[in-house]
C-alpha cells in the first residue's frame, strides 16, 4: 500500500508498505536480471548499498533456471537470499526486444528462445503464473511494448489489447493468490501504460487502467530512443490522470538527472542498468559529474572515485587503482565501480527524500539536475 507523506510542487515524498517490508520513495530500483546484479555483486553487498527493492527480469529466469526450480527451491527471496522487496517485470519487454521472430495474436505472443531458440508463448495467464511461482513482492501486468517510432493506429490497437491483457492479469493473479501452494500469497499487481509517443493515447489509456484499481501504475514504452523531452512531455501528460493514492513507476528510467526531473514531474520509483552498465565499461557517476576512469589523468590519481562519497569502494581504493585494475581487465575493476555507482543511484534518491523532507527539493533540483549530466 503506497502512503503520500509530502509533496512539494509535483514532486512526492511517500512510503509503500509490502509482505517483505516498508520502502522509501522516491525509490530506485537495482536490476538484477537473472536474479544476480552483473558485476559480481550478490545481495548480501546490496545491503551495503542501500538497496531498497531488487528487480528480477521474468523472461529470463523462465527461461532459465525455470520458474519451476525456483519455485522448488521456495521463491526468488530464498533462491537469492534477499529478504526485502523484489519486483519482476512481466517478460513482455523481453519479448518485444530480444525475439526476431514473434507472433502477437489476442491469446499472447509465440516467439523463440534467445538462448536454445526453442518455441515459447507467453500471455497474460502465463506471465502470472511465472511471476507467481517466483514469488515476487510486485508483479508486473503483461503488455505488448510498440517499436518506437509506430504508426498511431497500431499503437491505438495495441493500448486497447493491453487494456485487455490487463483485465486478464488481474484476474489471473487473484485466482493464484488463493491457492493453497502459492508461496507468496499477497504478491502485489501494477498495471502499464503505452501509448508511444502520443499524448492522447496515453491520457486514454491511462484513464482506462486506472478504473483497475491496481496497487500501482507504471509508465512503459518510454527512454528507448525517443528525445528526453518527449519523454518528459509524456509523464507531464499522464500524470494528471494517475490515481494520487498509488505509486508510480516510470520503467528503465534512467540518468540521475532524469530521475531528478522524473521526480519533479511526480514519480515515485525507477529501474534502469545504466549505472552496473555503465560501471563495467569504466564510467562513474559522481556529485560532480560523470567520470571515466581510464582516462590518462587518472594513472597516478591518490584520491577516491569521488571524494563526496562514502562507499565501500570511495572508502578503501583510489582512482589510480581502480584504472589500473580497469587496464588490467580484472573482474575487481567491474565489481568494484558496480558497487560504487549502485550506491551512488541510491545515495541520490535518499538525497531527494531528505530534500522532501526539508521542503528543499527545488534547491536540490537546481543544483543538482544539470551538473549530474556534465562530463568530468
Amino acid at each position: 500500500m503506497y502512503t503520500l507523506l509530502k509533496q512539494e510542487g509535483k514532486a512526492r515524498r511517500g512510503k509503500f508498505e509490502t509482505v517483505h517490508g516498508t520502502f522509501q520513495t522516491p525509490c530506485f530500483m537495482n536490476v538484477g536480471t537473472a536474479a544476480a546484479i552483473k558485476g559480481g555483486v550478490s545481495s548480501i553487498d546490496l545491503k551495503d548499498l542501500k538497496t531498497q527493492v531488487e528487480l528480477c527480469n521474468t523472461y529470463h529466469l523462465h527461461v532459465r533456471p525455470s520458474d519451476k526450480v525456483i519455485k522448488e527451491m521456495g521463491g526468488l527471496h530464498k533462491f537469492m537470499n534477499w529478504d526485502k522487496p523484489i519486483l519482476t517485470d512481466s517478460g513482455g519487454f523481453q519479448v518485444f526486444s530480444l525475439s526476431k521472430l514473434r507472433k502477437i495474436k489476442e491469446e499472447g505472443v509465440y516467439f523463440n528462445s534467445h538462448v536454445d531458440g526453442r518455441k515459447i508463448f507467453m500471455g497474460p495467464e502465463e506471465s502470472m503464473r511465472i511471476q507467481s511461482n517466483l514469488a515476487s513482492t510486485i508483479a508486473m501486468a503483461f503488455d505488448e511494448c510498440v517499436e518506437n517510432p509506430a504508426a498511431y493506429e497500431y499503437s491505438k490497437r495495441s493500448c486497447e489489447r493491453t487494456t485487455r491483457w490487463l483485465y486478464r492479469c488481474k484476474e489471473e493473479m487473484e485466482r493464484l493468490n488463493a491457492l493453497h501452494d502459492t508461496i507468496n500469497k499477497h504478491q502485489l499487481l501494477f498495471g502499464i501504460n503505452q501509448g508511444c509517443t502520443f499524448p492522447d493515447l496515453r491520457i486514454k489509456h491511462m484513464e482506462a487502467i486506472a478504473r483497475l484499481d491496481m496497487d500501482g501504475y507504471a509508465i512503459g514504452g518510454l527512454a528507448v530512443g525517443e528525445p528526453t523531452e518527449v519523454m518528459y512531455n509524456i509523464i507531464e501528460n499522464v500524470e494528471p490522470v494517475m490515481p494520487k493514492n498509488k505509486i508510480r513507476y516510470l520503467m528503465g528510467v534512467g540518468t540521475p538527472t532524469n530521475i531528478i526531473e522524473a521526480v519533479a514531474r511526480g514519480i515515485d520509483l525507477f529501474d534502469c542498468v545504466m549505472p552496473s552498465r555503465n560501471a563495467r565499461h569504466a564510467t562513474i557517476f559522481t556529485w560532480s559529474g560523470i567520470m571515466h576512469v581510464t582516462n590518462k589523468c587518472y594513472e597516478t590519481d591518490p584520491l577516491p572515485l569521488d571524494p563526496e562519497c562514502d562507499c565501500p569502494t570511495c572508502r578503501n581504493f583510489s582512482r589510480a587503482y581502480i584504472r589500473h585494475l580497469f587496464k588490467a581487465d580484472e573482474q575487481l575493476a567491474g565489481r568494484l565501480a558496480v558497487m560504487h555507482n549502485l550506491y551512488f543511484y541510491n545515495t541520490l534518491t535518499e538525497k531527494i527524500r531528505d530534500a522532501l523532507d526539508n521542503g528543499t527539493f527545488a534547491q536540490f533540483r537546481a543544483e543538482y539536475s544539470e551538473k549530474l549530466s556534465r562530463n568530468l
